[in-house]
């Protein structure tokens, strides 16, 4: 992965755990819910920067007719999406506020169909850990908990599903 011009394209720098992730596992979905974005992904559902331009479209719609969440009232304050969640609508942002280092950035958690936003002081690789391990404090994601025997969890790439599907 070329970070710096995948940064340069973004226009901002990310954090060490996102590129943590990117490296080891690449555009896919864990445990058939989380799908992870990255910079440049043959697929445009997984492309970071699609995604951040799309959502920053959406957003600036919604924020029109809504008010912003708590978090983002700070002047200056933004969201990046890194991952969304599969079937719903939902996506997990970065919470990028002015001064701070990407590897202070805290994750922001958005319904997508409605108006929630759950924010969790923590960094995506944190949460997604969490996520996966039932010990998130959120209201989302339960599911991933239900009926599961092990504490075996599934990464499938992006490759292995669209070509399943045929997309």
């Amino acid at each position: 992965m070329d970070w710096p011009e995948a940064e340069r394209t973004l226009g901002t720098a990310v954090p060490a755990d996102y590129k943590q992730l990117v490296e080891t596992y690449g555009d896919g979905l864990f445990d058939e819910t989380i799908w992870l974005l990255v910079p440049d992904s043959a697929y445009d559902d997984c492309d970071l920067h699609a995604q951040a331009a799309q959502r920053e479209e959406i957003l600036a719609d919604l924020w029109e007719s809504e008010d912003k969440p708590a978090a983002l009232q700070e002047a200056g304050a933004k969201v990046l999406p890194w991952a969304f969640e599969e079937g719903t609508g939902a996506f997990l942002y970065w919470l990028a506020r002015p001064g701070r280092h990407p590897d202070e950035w805290t994750v922001l958690y958005n319904e997508g169909r409605g108006p929630l936003w759950e924010h969790h002081d923590m960094g995506c690789l944190a949460f997604l850990l969490a996520v996966l391990t039932g010990t998130a404090d959120t209201a989302y994601f339960g599911h991933l908990d239900e009926g599961r025997e092990s504490a075996e969890h599934s990464f499938t790439t992006a490759d292995q599903v669209f070509a399943t599907t045929g997309e």
